[in-house]
């Protein structure tokens, strides 16, 4: 199927096909008393009512009295404004948007600079790429990118500040990441203000809910936690049961459990033991031990004692005291066969993926 997605090119005097930039252009109206806006400038031009626009990028409006034209060509933006717009930008999304036109190209080159000092300092810190571990220089590459105003390379000096034990500097970053709309910063400094001294736990409802609309998953269950601890503006049980089955929407396994423990006893949610189990069944599956112990236990009261004793094996491993004792009461109920069957379910398990 052949579809355009993209605007058509044009060839330059090098002989190259070049992106041109996208103009917002509304046809010209013979309405009476419609005038134009622009939304990028706040003055205007006045024209001879009788002189048609020369420009394709103008857009202009007729009154009984006098016609008004704006450029809205969106290539023609300050440089700080397209900053701004990119700064939350991957890599892949700043060298696309670098494509545009050549004022974007132009005015993004600190971004792509930004994306060279963000994969070094990644590379730092982990000892990746050639290269040994040192938080040092890790950090310094971080800043630079986080000069440059990329609010990834803000997040990242963030938490390496944090982890050193200066909290005021990886918040400072943090909030700086967070004004500019970036998801992770509004989590991470919503998640550190309930930690610092003293604790701010209405400034950190709002930025974690901001994350949390934007489809941050952990966001989402950091806010629901906050909640169901009591730390918003009041306590509600459907607004706490909401995020975490968002969360547990979106993968997170803490949240997949305790979505599991609202529908169990009917808290914010209406009670279903069926989708207590399935939700139960998925944070087993994805490694969370309590919900491996939980499952185990359900599995054993429905009959299926080789499952649950998978379960309660692995939920034995990863430290859950309680699995032990009717782990070993189930083992003595089966055959020898079923036994080494079940441990190796066991040693094959591996957990699916999740977004924690």
């Amino acid at each position: 199927m052949n579809q355009k997605t993209w605007p058509a090119t044009k060839s330059s005097s090098d002989g190259l096909r070049r992106f041109t930039a996208f103009p917002f252009i509304r046809k010209q109206t013979h309405l009476q008393n419609r005038p134009s806006e622009n939304p990028f400038s706040d003055h205007s031009k006045k024209i001879n009512t009788t002189t048609p626009p020369s420009s394709s990028n103008s857009c202009c409006s007729s009154s009984s009295s006098n016609q008004y034209c704006y450029n809205q060509d969106f290539s023609q933006l300050p440089y700080d404004i397209i900053l701004k717009i990119a700064a939350r930008f991957s890599l892949s999304n700043v060298r696309a948007s670098s494509l545009v036109c050549k004022s974007w190209c132009e005015a993004l080159r600190p971004l792509r600079e930004s994306m060279v000092f963000l994969r070094w300092g990644k590379r730092f810190k982990h000892g990746r790429g050639g290269v040994k571990r040192n938080l040092s220089k890790a950090l310094d590459s971080f800043l630079k990118g986080a000069a440059r105003g990329s609010t990834l390379a803000m997040v990242d000096a963030g938490l390496l500040y944090w982890e050193m034990g200066k909290r005021e500097e990886g918040i400072s970053l943090y909030r700086k990441a967070a004004e500019l709309g970036d998801p992770a910063g509004q989590c991470n400094l919503g998640i550190s203000l309930l930690q610092v001294n003293p604790l701010d736990p209405e400034e950190a409802v709002k930025w974690l809910y901001k994350a949390s609309v934007s489809g941050h998953v952990r966001a989402q269950y950091q806010l629901a936690l906050t909640l169901h601890k009591g730390h918003g503006p009041k306590r509600n049980l459907q607004e706490t049961a909401k995020w975490y089955l968002r969360a547990a929407e979106g993968g997170y396994v803490r949240a997949m459990y305790n979505t599991a423990l609202c529908y169990s006893v009917g808290e914010g949610l209406m009670q279903s033991h069926e989708l207590a189990k399935k939700w139960m069944k998925r944070a087993a599956d994805r490694g969370h031990s309590k919900a491996q112990l939980e499952h185990g236990l359900s599995l054993y009261s429905d009959g299926d004692r080789m499952q649950a004793v998978v379960y309660l094996e692995l939920a034995a491993r990863a430290g859950e005291a309680a699995a032990h004792p009717v782990k070993n009461v189930i083992l003595q109920q089966m055959s020898t066969f079923s036994r080494d069957h079940a441990m190796l379910l066991v040693n094959s398990w591996r957990s699916l993926p999740s977004s924690h």
